[in-house]
């Protein structure tokens, strides 16, 4: 009998913004992180190795660059996937 792998309750910081599509590519994603824009928890991040954790308030900047996004970490994934289910890694928290 096979078993289920363990779900996954922490990444860093670069791969999960991979994974949830807020990037096109990895380095893209570890400029956004060690840039100062995303805080984990209200606290400022600046390297891309940072753990996210299930149940993380994110705020990053949204896709417009003009205003920003808070968002709950629902999952985490091992690989990039479809947009659909790269939405279903976080839901939007509202104002």
């Amino acid at each position: 009998m096979t078993q289920m792998p363990d779900p996954i309750l922490n990444q860093r910081l670069d791969l999960w913004l991979l994974h949830a599509r807020f990037g096109r590519s990895r380095s893209i994603c570890a400029k956004i992180a060690s840039g100062g824009q995303v805080r984990i928890n209200r606290q400022r991040v600046t390297k891309a190795h940072a753990q996210v954790h299930v149940g993380d308030i994110l705020t990053l900047p949204a896709p417009d660059r003009k205003t920003v996004m808070v968002i709950r970490v629902v999952g985490c994934a091992e690989r990039r996937q479809s947009a659909p289910l790269a939405q279903l890694l976080y839901e939007i928290v509202p104002e």
